[in-house]
């Protein structure tokens, strides 16, 4: 009777420590989907911007069709993104159309004056800071979730729970590329 006792104190210890590890997993894992949240949010304003700032220097360059087609199909890319990794490169190809944006602006003093011009470029450096923000809270994130879930003995119940590992965000280039805002000089 009392080797009964101690075989159904060691399932329940062992229970109580699988569902503590469980739930310790689910927590991390519903960090990391509100940290993608803040991320997708901070992107849809920087996604946002850019048709404004297309619109403006139009109305300087009219004739530089080339570089707001890119700029347009990068932020297209950019919206139809998925994975963090995916969303990584397509930004990343959005920051350089909009460095050539931006360089165009440079030939036009009329435009790099304009008022609407001038606000829209404070408005997508202060969305950068706060990509950036979201984007250092997201990594470390995944980075406390993938460790949780790599480590004895949660490993042995993560992958038959459905623990996949999840992906940092970061640019194709290198992570610094993310953390520095776009740079315009006039």
């Amino acid at each position: 009777m009392e080797f009964l006792f101690v075989i159904l104190g060691i399932i329940v210890l062992l229970a109580f420590i699988i569902i503590g590890l469980y739930n310790r997993l689910v927590s991390l894992r519903q960090t990391c989907h509100q940290a993608w949240s803040d991320i997708e949010v901070q992107l849809k304003q920087r996604q946002d911007l850019v048709p404004q700032l297309v619109n403006t220097v139009k109305g300087y360059a009219a004739h530089e069709k080339t570089t707001f087609a890119e700029v347009v199909q990068a932020r297209q890319a950019a919206v139809n993104a998925g994975s963090p990794g995916a969303q990584a490169a397509a930004e990343g190809m959005l920051s350089q159309a909009l460095g050539k944006l931006f360089a165009l602006a440079e030939a036009y003093p009329d435009l790099k004056a304009n008022q609407n011009f001038l606000q829209l470029q404070d408005q997508l450096a202060d969305v950068e800071n706060k990509i950036a923000a979201a984007r250092r809270f997201y990594n470390n994130s995944v980075q406390e979730y993938n460790t949780a879930r790599e480590q004895f003995p949660a490993v042995l119940i993560a992958g038959p729970f459905g623990f996949t590992e999840r992906e940092f965000f970061e640019a194709p280039e290198g992570r610094d590329v993310l953390q520095t805002p776009v740079e315009v000089q006039f």
